[in-house]
């Protein structure tokens, strides 16, 4: 999968805090049919919904499957989404302390 991600300022316009991850999918028809495309929404909000993060970063991101994410043993489909959430982490933690310097 190919996942991408937008830091979003922590506070809106309206001065409420926005704060944590929001993820959204890509599912494109060229990866199979409607239950297919379905299978695969399903199978990655349930891997987000157990690996996301409490806390942290804002930012939106947007995950981008492949064809595989079919076949792939749904414990390493978590273990993906898990080591995304936390590269995303860091990089967004690491671009924060090169702004203040």
């Amino acid at each position: 999968m190919t996942v991408f991600y937008l830091a979003r300022p922590v506070a809106s316009d309206d001065g409420k805090a926005i704060a944590g991850l929001r993820v959204g999918f890509t599912v494109g028809r060229a990866l199979g049919g409607a239950v297919e495309r379905n299978r695969m929404k399903r199978r990655l909000r349930e891997a987000v919904r157990l690996t996301r993060p409490a806390a942290g970063a804002s930012a939106d991101v947007v995950i981008n499957p492949k064809k595989s994410l079919l076949t792939i043993e749904f414990a390493a489909m978590v273990n993906e989404v898990s080591r995304a959430f936390v590269a995303i982490e860091e990089k967004l933690a690491g671009k924060g302390a090169r702004g203040k310097s």
